[in-house]
């Protein structure tokens, strides 16, 4: 384990070194204040296997973290998605995979123990490889969108899924995103930073659309990641190719808040990142010592990662703050939502960092 502390940023680093690759991870629900679970995506190179694992977290306030192992499943195909619910006496984790599948699995926090639950093939749920799922707030109803075009609604029901298709673009665009808004309302993203909401009462298509007109053409990227706030649910935040980071407002639907990307000349300098952003999320600790000073039109301070080795905050109109600068990829992290100062991200070379901020 390495440690490192910045005083400028109150923040420590601990890292965790793997053997194996690491695609996505999470942190589970949390039981006491001194041991958390986090669920990781692993992938071993030497033998093409694919797996799911809980590793327990212990920290005090005297003591740095450790991480020791609780539960491993293997998958049948390389997870590319992963999510879960925040309800411990009702905890889901689901998981997307490049084979076009979803594994359905739940997992008891005391044990740290992982269970198979139910799946959905990949014959009728979607050609090649899942980029994006979301669970409810309930619990119990995904989204899932791919790069075949498709959306996928999955509900878990008396102990077994159950699917409908709601929209088929026939290869004609192709989803790297998706996360809710409300219970019948998500948004979805995908080539040319494009942007849809879409609502369950309104089936058919979406019902909103956001085109990313200021690149005239220039660039052709991609949405990786979205979040939505659930204080704000009428605005958008999307991170994807080059650095980009924006904020699309269902209030102005045309005009988007650029928060970060090297291909807008006025972002440049407070771009982070310049390479492909993973994954974005609102930063809650951030947002808790700002929140009541910010306008209903100012978007949330906010987290990325990116493939260049950059995990930083970013925030509308100020300097970035870098809390990572890696040789190599992070590509997925994760902030604790019941204690939001904690972050674990999994960096591309075999490890996990836990840092934690003060």
């Amino acid at each position: 384990m390495a440690v490192l502390t910045s005083s400028s940023q109150n923040l420590q680093v601990h890292r965790f070194p793997q053997d194996h690759y690491i695609d996505s991870l999470r942190w589970l629900p949390q039981l006491s204040a001194f041991h958390r679970n986090i669920i990781l995506a692993a992938f071993d190179s030497e033998t093409s296997t694919s797996s799911l694992q809980i590793l327990s977290s212990s920290n005090s306030s005297s003591n740095p973290p450790e991480l020791t192992f609780q539960s491993s499943l293997t998958t049948p195909s390389r997870i590319t998605s992963l999510t879960t619910s925040q309800n411990p006496n009702k905890l889901l984790i689901a998981a997307s995979t490049f084979s076009g599948s979803l594994l359905l699995y739940t997992a008891d926090l005391v044990s740290g123990s992982l269970e198979f639950v139910d799946s959905v093939a990949e014959k009728g749920f979607h050609l090649g490889r899942v980029n994006g799922i979301d669970v409810s707030e309930n619990g119990s109803e995904f989204v899932s969108v791919g790069e075949d075009g498709r959306i996928n609604w999955v509900s878990f029901v008396g102990g077994g899924l159950s699917t409908r298709k709601v929209f088929d673009s026939n290869g004609l665009v192709s989803y790297g995103a998706v996360k809710w808004a409300s219970p019948v309302e998500f948004v979805s993203g995908g080539l040319g930073f494009g942007l849809q909401w879409w609502d369950q009462r309104r089936p058919g298509g979406p019902v909103s659309q956001f085109k990313a007109n200021w690149t005239r053409g220039t660039t052709s990227g991609i949405v990786h990641s979205i979040d939505i706030h659930p204080s704000r649910k009428h605005t958008c935040l999307a991170g994807g190719s080059s650095g980009t980071v924006f904020a699309w407002d269902l209030r102005w639907q045309q005009q988007p808040i650029m928060l970060s990307g090297v291909g807008t000349s006025d972002m440049s300098a407070l771009s982070p990142s310049e390479s492909d952003v993973w994954e974005v999320q609102y930063d809650n600790y951030t947002t808790s010592s700002n929140y009541r000073n910010m306008s209903e039109s100012r978007v949330l301070p906010a987290m990325i990662c990116s493939e260049d080795g950059i995990l930083a905050v970013i925030e509308q109109g100020e300097e970035p703050v870098e809390l990572l600068a890696e040789p190599c990829a992070i590509n997925s992290f994760d902030i604790d939502r019941q204690n939001p100062s904690d972050i674990v991200c999994s960096l591309e070379w075999e490890s996990i960092a836990i840092l934690t901020r003060s």
